[in-house]
């Protein structure tokens, strides 16, 4: 864990050693974060489905919002005898940016922490002269230098839209992706009004003082940090550059800078020199999710060190808006076109096997990248086409609406679709023009999404990112054969057999495309089907929403007979992103355990719906089981479904419903066993002889189930855990911690609402008590992180409203209750009387 005491005398000292003893005016410090994961919404489902690999969470953006995301938000300054002094939005004192689709996951599935970083910029504009920290992004993580112009400008355009819609300001830098840049860029920022940007110090090539006639060779990182540069363009426009300190930047993100604040503050200081007669900006830029996600407690470092910086006046924090405008360049660079932060080789890295990997295999080669490219430049080239021609017969302008389709992308209600196209339609839409418009939009939005950088960055073409992009550019094709009726899937396929993967058993980027592409792609049949099964196992209401599609359910009919069950009816499925919509009719059979079949097909009237019905109903209530299936095949063909179709969650979730039986049957037999030879197993484990394997399954399956419910109560049982975890230690079972610490993390945070929502409340008070009780004896570290927040947003409510407290007499006991809560939870508590503390606004 990296220890982030708060500064106390020797350290300021330490700091201020061979320094001026006055306040630096001169001297300013800016730490830039680049937060960003790269998309992983199905995009058929415009939603992220489960991720085993990220578990305990559910997928790897809920994640790193644990890792680095919130406790960046709230993080977290401790006193020298570890416990936590203060809680700080480090957001509020860094630059940042936020890649505009993590913002848009985020404001769905963390709208606290969402929140916080609007809040962070708000109060930064406070802190730093009316210039927020945060910056915006090209939209989706394209490079920018291998893109074309019109999709650098909607790239700009989108990300600048995304920025105001979240951030209620115009933006006034932007970061590139990869820092890659281009001549043409940065005319296109300049055009939309952009000031400044962040690059790495290799991307200078030249810099001379302004009006100076010599330009001098800065490459190789040469060129001095300190300070703005402005960079001049053909047009006679300009733009700022920032070149970030290279070395203290690799350090934080390579090194181990991030073991200890203090090592990072002692760090940043040390970039100052006397030998400057300017103002200097010591800056740095690196992954936000370095602090937090790669490098455990990194937040508490960072906290600890920009605190430092405050508190010994060493330096004054800004952010490159506010320190723009009170020093203006005084100097100008010029840069390597087609350079970037990540490729030696400037922009190889996204395009060819230039020799960058992150390590996967020394023998492996990344020669697939460059027919990656040159398959999805040769799709985007083919879509544009026919986009600019479909589009011209119901767009005024196509490419314009594309560039402002991003209003809609931001807010798909009815409301918000139908403003942009009584803007962007060439005359007034019918519901089926509708429906092409929108798709067309979508197409072009894909065809974008598919050139997101991670599908190149890593080593292997069968990776997720890059079969994530393929996944995008599987959507640009099917939205544009449903479209269009012209098939570019074979033509797409063969140019992406030329690109090789690593691993034998991929061989390539069609077999990649066919394993890992094809059976993902969603259309409204097939959601229909997932409907159907899913019907079978829970009650939907009569209109009902799966990810981005709108289920109205016009006639339904289910049935049980012995261990069959049975499902029918009709339903109309509506995306709510293209408006295309479709009534089908299905049939499903549940012959139990994972035996589901069934089918759909498109809705041929009431007479054939009622027809179909009549003969399934028929068989099934007279028990004649293969007569129903047989008649399910005659009514749907051979397109029959079962539990494979489902989405990936409800897939889960159903196999655990079917599961659940048998689940509950095994564990009768594995505790009865147990109970029987309970004592033997002791016994073996103290005389150190293994146990069987059969023996030892029932003695792990019993202990840890039944230690997962008692840390999983919402009464924790401290006497009960303690007799488990005596049992577990005298068996010498392992135990399986992830799984038991998030348990018990969420039982911890229950408790603490429950005193947040009633403070005064003893039952409430003595189960926070008894969690934190249990958390003292348990074998493994918990997270109180979110528990800690809770509980200080309750005390706090609570001393600040005492009208509903305990009587006076019992107010101490009360005090004293709470308090020995808070240093259970790690804080520093004051020991000030209670009415001090409720004067200050400044104690914990």
């Amino acid at each position: 864990m990296a220890v982030a005491h708060l500064a106390g005398p020797n350290l300021l000292e330490a700091f201020a050693d061979g320094a001026p003893e006055a306040f630096h005016m001169d001297r300013y410090l800016c730490i830039h974060g680049h937060f960003y994961q790269p998309p992983r919404d199905n995009p058929w489902l415009e939603g992220i489905e489960l991720q085993d690999s990220a578990y305990p969470y559910h997928d790897w953006n809920e994640r790193i919002t644990a890792e680095c995301y919130a406790p960046n938000s709230a993080s977290r300054i401790m006193d020298g005898a570890d416990r936590i002094s203060a809680i700080v939005n480090n957001y509020a004192r860094i630059s940042f940016n936020f890649g505009p689709t993590l913002l848009a996951w985020m404001e769905q599935h963390s709208a606290g922490v969402y929140q916080a970083i609007l809040d962070a910029d708000r109060q930064s504009e406070e802190r730093f002269s009316g210039h927020g920290s945060a910056m915006a992004q090209a939209y989706n993580h394209i490079i920018m230098p291998l893109a074309n112009e019109r999709d650098k400008k909607t790239q700009i355009i989108w990300g600048i839209r995304d920025f105001e819609h979240r951030f209620k300001r115009k933006p006034e830098g932007l970061w590139l992706p990869e820092t890659a840049v281009d001549i043409d860029t940065l005319e296109l920022l300049a055009a939309e009004g952009i000031k400044f940007t962040v690059l790495s110090p290799y991307q200078a090539s030249h810099a001379r003082p302004i009006g100076g006639r010599t330009w001098s060779e800065v490459n190789g990182g040469r060129i001095d940090p300190s300070t703005a540069y402005k960079i001049p363009l053909p047009s006679r426009r300009n733009i700022a550059a920032f070149f970030y300190d290279g070395p203290i930047s690799r350090a934080i993100a390579f090194e181990d800078l991030l073991v200890r604040g203090e090592n990072l503050a002692h760090r940043l200081l040390s970039a100052f020199s006397g030998s400057r007669g300017h103002a200097q900006l010591v800056h740095i830029a690196t992954d936000g999710e370095t602090y937090g996600h790669h490098r455990a407690h990194g937040d508490m470092a960072l906290a600890y060190a920009l605190d430092c910086m405050e508190a010994s006046q060493q330096a004054k924090l800004t952010n490159y808006g506010e320190f723009l405008q009170s020093h203006p360049p005084t100097h100008e660079a010029r840069v390597f076109d087609g350079s970037s932060w990540s490729c030696v080789h400037g922009v190889e890295r996204w395009k060819a096997n230039c020799g960058c990997n992150s390590g996967m295999n020394g023998n492996w080669h990344q020669r697939w990248r460059a027919p990656l490219r040159d398959a999805l430049n040769w799709l985007r080239d083919e879509l544009a086409e026919r986009f600019d021609k479909q589009g011209q017969a119901l767009f005024a302008d196509p490419w314009k609406a594309r560039d402002e389709y991003i209003a809609v992308v931001l807010d798909r209600s009815a409301a918000s679709v139908d403003a942009f196209l009584e803007a962007h339609a060439r005359h007034p839409l019918t519901p089926d023009e509708q429906v092409r418009a929108l798709k067309l939009m979508e197409m072009q939005r894909h065809a974008m999404l598919m050139f997101t950088s991670c599908g190149w960055f890593f080593d292997e073409l069968s990776g997720i990112e890059t079969v994530q992009i393929l996944q995008y550019a599987a959507r640009a094709l099917q939205l544009g054969e449903e479209l269009l009726g012209d098939g570019l899937e074979d033509s797409f396929i063969a140019r992406l057999e030329k690109a090789k993967s690593n691993m034998e058993e991929h061989s390539d980027g069609r077999e990649i495309y066919a394993k890992f592409v094809k059976p993902a792609m969603v259309n409204l049949e097939k959601v229909g089907a997932h409907y159907a099964i899913s019907s079978l196992f829970e009650e939907f209401p009569p209109e009902s929403r799966i990810y981005a599609f709108d289920v109205e359910r016009e006639a339904f009919y289910i049935r049980q007979e012995g261990k069959a069950r049975l499902a029918m009816g009709r339903a109309k499925i509506t995306s709510c992103i293209t408006r295309a919509s479709e009534t089908v009719s299905f049939g499903v059979l549940h012959l139990g355990d994972q035996n589901v079949s069934g089918g759909v097909r498109e809705y041929r009237g009431e007479e054939a719906y009622e027809e179909l019905a009549s003969d399934i109903r028929f068989h099934f209530e007279r028990g004649d089981v293969p007569e129903v299936v047989r008649a399910v095949d005659r009514n749907f063909g051979t397109g029959s479904y079962s539990l494979r179709l489902l989405f990936r969650d409800q897939q889960r979730k159903i196999v655990g419903l079917i599961m659940k039986k048998a689940l509950a049957e095994a564990a009768y037999l594995y505790r009865n066993f147990y109970g029987q030879y309970s004592t033997l197993a002791r016994f073996v484990n103290e005389l150190n002889i293994p146990l069987p394997p059969r023996f030892r399954m029932a003695v792990e399956f019993t202990l840890h189930d039944d230690i997962l419910a008692a840390l999983s109560a919402d009464e924790p049982d401290v006497s009960r855990v303690e007799s488990l975890l005596e049992q577990i230690r005298r068996t010498g079972i392992p135990l399986n911690t992830v799984t038991l610490e998030f348990a018990f993390r969420a039982t911890v945070e229950r408790a603490a609402n429950g005193f947040k929502e009633h403070p005064f409340d003893a039952q409430r008070l003595h189960c926070f008590h008894a969690a934190m009780t249990i958390n003292d004896i348990l074998p493994f570290s918990v997270n109180l992180w979110a528990a800690q927040n809770i509980y200080q947003q309750g005390r706090h409510a609570a001393l600040r409203n005492l009208k509903h407290s305990p009587a006076s007499e019992d107010l101490a006991e009360w005090r004293s209750s709470v308090d020995a809560l808070g240093v259970a939870l790690g804080f520093y508590i004051h020991p000030l009387p209670v009415e001090a503390i409720i004067e200050s606004t400044a104690t914990l």
